[in-house]
């Protein structure tokens, strides 16, 4: 009879070798420094995390205001789309124009609160109910016009910003 452990696939018995010959080997895992992150890296991260969360409940009170469930088309994610598109394009325009934004300022806006209010995840998801639903009419038009309207706006903010 075979002793040997059985495993449901081939990953899991490749880590258990890995454990193993790690296990017997002579590393002096004392000696093993974990990698730090800069004190400037978790400061990026800090005003990442908290952009992405004003951007996320900005987001979600818009859209809490603007969804009819009569309507077909989920107007709620188009526009938090459309204005972070235009934001993101005057907050990178003046960063790109003059130091008047710090790099600290343009990560907490543009990264963070753009980030967490702009949701592409949630307008894959209702293109995908669009589609299983058979509502191609509205598939494509939300589709094109989101594209197209988030393109636009990104252009405006960069002129807004170019020329304001």
């Amino acid at each position: 009879m075979d002793n040997r452990p059985i495993y449901p696939n081939k990953v899991n018995w490749e880590l258990n070798n890995q454990i193993s010959y790690l296990k017997s080997s002579k590393l002096d895992t004392k000696k093993v420094q974990q990698p730090k992150i800069p004190a400037d890296h978790m400061k990026h991260i800090l005003f990442v995390f908290i952009g992405g969360g004003l951007g996320s409940a900005a987001r979600y009170g818009l859209s809490k205001w603007l969804t009819n469930p009569e309507v077909t088309i989920p107007y709620g994610t188009l526009v938090a789309n459309v204005l972070g598109s235009l934001f993101i394009g005057v907050i990178l325009g003046y960063s790109l124009k003059s130091d008047i934004l710090s790099q600290q300022t343009t990560l907490l806006l543009a990264t963070g609160f753009c980030g967490g209010f702009t949701t592409f995840s949630t307008f894959a998801y209702e293109n995908q109910t669009f589609l299983k639903n058979g509502d191609f009419l509205n598939f494509g038009v939300y589709t094109l016009g989101s594209f197209a309207l988030a393109l636009i706006a990104v252009f405006a903010g960069l002129w807004m910003a170019r020329n304001i």
